[in-house]
């Protein structure tokens, strides 16, 4: 897998966690100190995010940073349903 791919996977862990979560991106971006704006980027796999940040919203999200770079088949597959 390439590091594009790992990254959208990851991004797409963090956007669920925070949904399952009813965490809008405003509330994490403040809690980030950064705009809302740089933080739907890194949802949306637009910008790299360092460790560091990644333990950040981790810790947010309440949830170990290696969950949230697991790669399974519904996260790099999002519209193929679960046998």
């Amino acid at each position: 897998m390439n590091v594009d791919a790992q990254l959208q996977a990851v991004a797409a862990n963090v956007k669920k966690r925070r949904n399952e979560l009813r965490i809008s991106q405003m509330q994490v971006a403040q809690m980030l100190k950064i705009t809302q704006n740089a933080y739907s980027k890194i949802e949306m796999a637009k910008t790299k995010m360092s460790v560091e940040r990644l333990y950040e919203i981790a810790d947010i999200l309440k949830i170990p940073a290696s969950d949230l770079m697991t790669v399974n088949v519904m996260t790099m597959h999002p519209t193929k349903k679960a046998s």
